[in-house]
């Protein structure tokens, strides 16, 4: 038996906000923003839309495709660091919406490295036995923890949620290994300040993420007896084209083979890794038996990575 992934699934709002639109409301330009980030737009929730609201949209697509209901789901893991409450946890709510009655709920707080932490702590659960079907979603809006005179900062959030639905599947397919780490020392580099704005120090966490993502990826291929050349696709969070491009440089694979959302989407934290898989799955970028690994960092600071065989 392995553990993996059964179905996922994405929810992005409907306002799209571009470069230009930034350019009217901060000291920025359109060239600056797509030079150093890669990011053209983002999509930025209303009001009446918070972080349970697109937890929910896109768990439905992932029960869905996963052709699952509700009803069987033994736990639901929610990542996110702007919950709509700090209680009851946007798990709970998302269980009350979809009618999941017998499943437990959590929500986990490992900033952009959630979905990551979220994925392996299912795969424990399933492979004890504990439990046989669980979602795992990361959903986040960014929007509202940031400030807009920022430019350092506003221009590279978006908000929207990705869910996958993680059980078992076939042997020698599913989750074949994972790395998880933290450093709380460069806490400091990127946090919420008492104004409930996130506050990054840009230059820190750039010279932390290509190293930290690149080596991880290298670590979860090798650690399972495979070489780089192996892998099929790659699934990085989507904080910056140059780390992304560091990452993918490193294995040595095509553009083609790595997932790249932040062009649209931006930097959507703990939503950006299953929302891109998502994405690439629908786009039929990922095929079963593929070699795949995601990999992501975040605010703790926090990293991790999963190599995984693609299929059911």
């Amino acid at each position: 038996m392995g553990v993996g992934i059964l179905g996922t699934g994405h929810y992005l709002p409907t306002n799209v906000v571009t470069n230009k639109d930034l350019e009217k409301i901060v000291d920025t330009n359109d060239e600056w923003i797509r030079t150093r980030t890669g990011i053209e737009e983002r999509r930025l929730a209303t009001d009446d839309i918070n972080t349970s609201d697109m937890a929910y949209h896109a768990t439905l697509g992932a029960l869905e495709e996963a052709n699952v209901d509700a009803a069987d789901i033994d736990l639901i893991l929610v990542a996110t660091v702007t919950p709509d409450t700090p209680f009851p946890s946007v798990a709970c709510m998302v269980q009350e919406r979809i009618g999941a009655t017998k499943a437990a709920a959590m929500d986990i707080s490992a900033a952009c490295s959630g979905f990551m932490y979220g994925l392996v702590t299912a795969k424990q659960f399933i492979e004890t036995g504990a439990y046989k079907k669980i979602l795992v979603v990361g959903s986040e809006k960014l929007s509202k923890i940031t400030n807009w005179e920022d430019r350092g900062t506003c221009v590279l959030l978006g908000d929207g949620a990705g869910a996958a639905v993680v059980g078992e599947v076939a042997e020698g397919k599913g989750i074949l290994s994972f790395e998880l780490g933290a450093n709380g020392t460069g806490g400091k580099d990127l946090y919420q300040n008492e104004d409930n704005h996130l506050v990054m120090n840009g230059r820190e966490v750039y010279k932390f993420a290509v190293r930290q993502m690149p080596e991880s990826t290298v670590n979860v291929i090798e650690e399972i007896g495979y070489s780089k050349e192996d892998v099929d696709y790659l699934v990085p969070h989507q904080a910056n084209i140059r780390i992304m491009e560091a990452a993918r440089q490193r294995l040595g694979i095509s553009e083609d083979k790595m997932a790249t959302t932040i062009k649209k989407y931006g930097n959507n934290s703990s939503a950006s890794i299953p929302m891109a898989l998502s994405e690439s799955v629908k786009e039929g970028k990922i095929k079963d038996n593929d070699l795949i690994v995601l990999v992501g960092f975040g605010g703790g600071l926090t990293w991790g990575a999963v190599a995984m065989r693609w299929g059911r």
